[in-house]
């Protein structure tokens, strides 16, 4: 995992300097099955940062700064710091949220725990997304990251009970 999303986002480190084609970071988590694969997780790390428009800090130095690392870094706020809230002992109650609850329920035997062990393994994928390229439908033409993210949460929530997404899938009863 750590090896992909280096280098996807030297990719867009690259491109950032050169063109300003790459949107971002686009990333899977999910369970392999024999014909297919089940996703649990589906984000995406912008090229861009929020207020300022600069390069995004959650891209910026990841050679030797984990705690953002592409929203999976392991300080609170980020994938692996809040997961490790709720799966690892010792944290504070109010870095326990309930989506990273939601996460270790799905992923661990049991949490809280000194020793976490997965349900089974978890596959990973991410690619560095090219604005110009087409998303899932190419009737639509190029596909801006974020409504890539949307479009495959969505698609996802129809075909997985098990995603962990909030945002972007329909409400249930």
């Amino acid at each position: 995992m750590e090896a992909l999303v280096r280098s996807e986002v030297a990719a867009i480190v690259e491109d950032h300097r050169e063109h300003g084609n790459l949107g971002g970071l686009i990333y899977l988590m999910g369970l392999k099955r024999p014909d297919h694969f089940l996703p649990l997780y589906i984000g995406k790390a912008e090229t861009l940062g929020r207020g300022d428009k600069n390069f995004s800090a959650n891209l910026k130095n990841l050679s030797r700064d984990t705690s953002k690392f592409a929203r999976w870094g392991d300080g609170y706020a980020y994938h692996v710091g809040d997961l490790s809230a709720c799966v690892l002992h010792g944290h504070p109650a109010d870095k326990q949220t309930d989506k990273y609850r939601d996460w270790a329920r799905a992923l661990f035997l049991q949490a809280p725990t000194d020793r976490p062990v997965l349900r089974e393994q978890v596959w990973f994928w991410a690619k560095a997304w090219d604005q110009r390229w087409s998303g899932i439908w190419k009737e639509l033409g190029p596909t801006r990251l974020a409504f890539l993210e949307y479009t495959l949460i969505g698609v996802a929530s129809m075909i997985s009970a098990n995603l962990l997404n909030r945002e972007g899938r329909q409400r249930s009863a």
